[in-house]
């Protein structure tokens, strides 16, 4: 299941993934709400949550989250993964290699530092 995280600021489309993730959850939540933030700002700042393992990601949920990359690639500005997964950290670090944008990952206890960053580009100070 995949659910707004509400707290996000206007021009970060942010969710949070618990449980099974299906393709049905991009496609009624994450893509129509990716579209107005890209319509609105004409560029997409994105957090993602992880509150479950990857394997709760069904196939068709994959599928369409990798469409979504494909279909606004010129959009990417900048994009969070928040999760504990030290695989899914460092996958997010190198695919920043080649994607255009900025992807960080960053640790569940940073989740608004993550917010802070998509919004603006800059972490909190400590």
């Amino acid at each position: 299941m995949i659910n707004i995280i509400p707290e996000a600021p206007e021009n970060v489309a942010a969710f949070n993934a618990t449980g099974e993730v299906t393709r049905e959850d991009f496609e009624n939540l994450v893509v129509p709400r990716v579209n107005q933030k890209v319509d609105e700002y004409g560029e997409l700042n994105y957090l993602l949550y992880l509150d479950t393992d990857l394997d709760q990601f069904t196939m068709g949920a994959w599928l369409q989250d990798a469409l979504l990359g494909l279909k606004n690639l010129t959009k990417w500005n900048r994009a969070a993964i928040v999760t504990d997964k030290q695989g899914v950290q460092n996958f997010t670090d190198i695919f920043s290699v080649v994607m255009p944008g900025e992807f960080k990952s960053f640790p569940k206890e940073n989740l608004y530092n993550a917010l802070y960053w998509c919004k603006n580009g800059n972490e909190v100070e400590a």
